[in-house]
């Protein structure tokens, strides 16, 4: 287990840091603000607990090499665009998914099942 951080952060700082991996990616956030909150309160629990932004949407071990392909953005989150125009969480979102206005909706998981926690 990784030591909390020594500086917790706020939801407004991880909103700035999504925004920033969007705009840099040229990726969308989530439509929906409401979920789009939720997402962002993971995001901050997770590194406020844990010290890394581990993937809102995946139970995280706490273990960041373990958990090292689900730090946010996942390692899964360009192929599930390229399929599905989302990630699994549906946070960053494709340009072209963007313009069909739809609101993402839940995906295969990607991850191997020896993964997942019990």
């Amino acid at each position: 287990m990784m030591p909390p951080p020594k500086k917790e952060k706020t939801k407004e700082e991880v909103r700035k840091f999504i925004e920033m991996v969007a705009e840099k990616q040229g990726w969308h956030l989530h439509p929906d603000k409401e979920f789009l909150e939720i997402l962002i309160e993971g995001l901050t629990s997770n590194f406020n607990t844990h010290g890394y932004f581990g993937c809102p949407c995946r139970l995280i071990e706490g273990n960041k090499e373990v958990d090292s392909d689900v730090l946010c953005p996942c390692v899964y989150c360009v192929p599930d665009q390229e399929e599905f125009g989302h990630c699994y969480c549906g946070l960053y979102t494709t340009p072209e998914f963007h313009a069909t206005g739809k609101i993402p909706q839940g995906i295969p998981e990607r991850r191997p099942e020896e993964q997942w926690i019990d």
